[in-house]
């Protein structure tokens, strides 16, 4: 004889910034599965160490970003274009999150989110090499999991450049997000250097974010970047030669929900950095999976890529996965996994993954709840 199970709808929770578009968007898809608001537990509170989690409660861990107030306590600067400070910004954020968990289980409530699984997200080279070690496809790269040296400046670049026969290279802040700090290197000859990035310097040497992406022409101002970045921690790629629609080089960003690669969304650039507030712009999915098709590749093997991808990450309900297309559109590789690659407002689903109609928002919403009955069925059985 089965125990009575109780058919009430999880009570859910947010960690983000109030108003923020993350959270709003978030409970949109709340209301629209019919379920009451998120409570929203602000990172100030959480910061302050007066965060409060409710017994019973499924709490959703958003991003920290777009908050002046949040960005100065996690980073320690003013000015929100600035990208010094990325290890500090890790070290608070990282902290916050074990917090939240603490926090989270003392009260009875539940995570949507790992903490464990986040710090190895915001770690390129951790995840590099946790996506590496369970045989998911990256770039080659020298700085690889937590045994890899420490790159100290441009010297240990351009030494590993050429002891790896690395020609051309994507130089990265180990803990950055949004190509913040990413530079594209190539070394065309002895002697030239020139780089790709949107990082800008001021006259007192510190170094900002900029919506404009800009040429490098010289070793010295390379060298400068890097050796400013480099005490926050860096990670080195392999530039890998992507595949092109119509004339722009193309990469995708692809949401992982619970498992399933639910939406797709394609960025072309004629530059190498494809992110849409770069200057980006939405490519055509039909068009890449005709193009992979006609390659003879496969476009469910390619989102088996990517799943394969958020499957190294367990215990966290949803990763946005980026994905390079070789030249030719038949192998991929995986850049990075973001823990916040969810904000792709009004796109829908994907034919077949469960997810069509519902934007990346509600497809979580949606999980949320096939996991609730899931488990009163299992606890009825």
């Amino acid at each position: 004889m089965s125990r009575a199970v109780s058919s009430t709808p999880p009570r859910l929770a947010v960690v983000g910034n109030p108003g923020n578009r993350r959270v709003a968007l978030f409970q949109d898809a709340v209301r629209a599965a019919g379920l009451p608001p998120a409570r929203t537990v602000s990172w100030l509170d959480v910061l302050r160490g007066e965060a409060v989690f409710l017994p019973g409660e499924t709490v959703r861990i958003d991003s920290p970003g777009e908050d002046a107030g949040v960005e100065r306590l996690l980073r320690g600067v003013d000015d929100p274009t600035r990208v010094e400070g990325s290890a500090r910004w890790y070290a608070r954020f990282t902290s916050a999150v074990r917090e939240v968990a603490r926090a989270a289980a003392e009260a009875g409530a539940v995570l949507l989110d790992d903490p464990g699984d986040i710090a190895v997200l915001f770690d390129k080279r951790l995840c590099h090499g946790v996506l590496d070690a369970a045989a998911v496809p990256v770039p080659p790269s020298p700085t690889s999991g937590p045994a890899a040296p420490p790159v100290r400046g441009w010297a240990d670049v351009r030494g590993l450049m050429a002891d790896h026969r690395m020609p051309r290279v994507f130089v990265k802040p180990a803990h950055g997000s949004s190509a913040s700090g990413v530079l594209a290197v190539e070394t065309a000859r002895p002697g030239r250097v020139r780089a790709t990035t949107s990082v800008e310097r001021d006259p007192a040497g510190r170094l900002h974010n900029s919506l404009r992406v800009r040429r490098l022409t010289t070793e010295r101002e390379v060298a400068a970047i890097i050796d400013a970045l480099a005490p926050d921690g860096l990670h080195i790629e392999r530039w890998l030669p992507k595949a092109s629609q119509r004339g722009r080089v193309a990469d995708l960003r692809v949401v992982v929900v619970d498992g399933r690669a639910t939406h797709a969304v394609v960025r072309t650039s004629h530059s190498p950095m494809t992110n849409l507030h770069l200057g980006g712009a939405r490519g055509d999915l039909d068009e890449v999976r005709a193009a992979v098709e006609a390659a003879g590749g496969s476009w469910s093997a390619a989102l088996a890529v990517c799943e394969r991808a958020g499957a190294a990450f367990p215990d966290t309900l949803c990763v946005g996965v980026d994905l390079l297309p070789a030249i030719g559109w038949r192998r991929f590789a995986v850049g990075e996994v973001n823990a916040f690659g969810d904000l792709l407002p009004r796109l829908t689903g994907l034919p077949g993954s469960g997810a069509e109609g519902l934007d990346t928002h509600a497809a979580q919403v949606a999980a949320v709840l096939n996991r609730a009955r899931n488990h009163r069925v299992s606890a009825a059985s």
